[in-house]
């Protein structure tokens, strides 16, 4: 008879205790919009944090929610921000593709070294350590860390210790500019056929002399010879303008150190492949 008394209440019990955890479910539960879902789905599910949020799953929610531009997960692309807006019922927003290019043309035979490096092969180590073994303290390091940490693999590193970005996969998702210590990457329009400058360095003209080959020394004889006031110097550093570049190469012709270059290849000079 004890049997059946304990089994009795167990089983009471075990009733009771349901009961609770269901209703308390329905009490605590937290409601689920069916769009963050949706919207996850459509993403490229990279999780590669280029929107600005920890990953698809959070950018899902913010975007939602009206926290995030629609246009904001850069892999996705136009493709994906038109299917969040059809998924909100928005008006599509027209985006423009990126992609990255490699700020720096100073490689292992044209940058002078300070040291030698035998650390761990990752520039942001090397580059604490005395801010880097280059000349060149804003030059690239070339370890090879953008090529590691790209979620796309689109960026693989030459024989000449540069790294080569693939426009084919580049998304133009930024992971590389965030991450490189030197900050050598920059994001331009993938369809850009302009001039570009491929140095990165703010140092005065005789710093950069002594340092590589092929800096900028801040001359600004590419700036007085641009006819569309494309390019400006500042910070000791040359930057063109994509949208007033015409594509017409004064700015090369002028510069002695040959910093400029055309950018039709969307990657550094000399930065190829044997």
């Amino acid at each position: 008879m004890d049997l059946y008394y304990a089994i009795a209440t167990l089983g009471g019990l075990g009733i009771i205790f349901g009961v609770l955890l269901a209703v308390a479910a329905k009490i605590f539960a937290v409601e689920v919009d069916e769009r963050v879902e949706a919207i996850q789905e459509t993403l490229p599910g990279a999780n590669c944090g280029a929107c600005g949020y920890a990953g698809c799953g959070s950018f899902s929610e913010k975007v939602v929610a009206g926290e995030c531009e629609t246009t904001a997960c850069i892999p996705g692309g136009k493709e994906v921000a038109a299917k969040i807006c059809e998924l909100l019922g928005m008006e599509t927003v027209e985006t423009k593709p990126q992609v990255a290019v490699v700020a720096c043309a100073g490689d292992s035979e044209k940058a002078r070294d300070s040291f030698i490096y035998a650390g761990a092969k990752d520039c942001r180590l090397a580059h604490q350590m005395w801010h880097g073994f280059k000349s060149c303290s804003y030059g690239c390091l070339g370890l090879g860390t953008c090529a590691e940490v790209c979620p796309f693999e689109a960026i693989v590193m030459g024989d000449n210790e540069l790294p080569i970005v693939d426009e084919e996969k580049c998304t133009g998702c930024g992971v590389c500019r965030d991450t490189c210590p030197r900050g050598v990457f920059r994001l331009i329009p993938y369809d850009y056929e302009g001039h570009f400058v491929f140095c990165n360095s703010r140092d005065r003209g005789k710093v950069v002399k002594q340092a590589c080959e092929v800096g900028c020394n801040a001359c600004r004889a590419c700036a007085k010879a641009c006819p569309q006031e494309a390019v400006t110097v500042e910070d000791n550093l040359a930057t063109v303008d994509t949208e007033k570049c015409d594509n017409c190469g004064e700015c090369a012709a002028k510069c002695k150190p040959g910093s400029i270059k055309p950018v039709t290849d969307k990657k550094a000079p000399e930065a190829v492949e044997s």
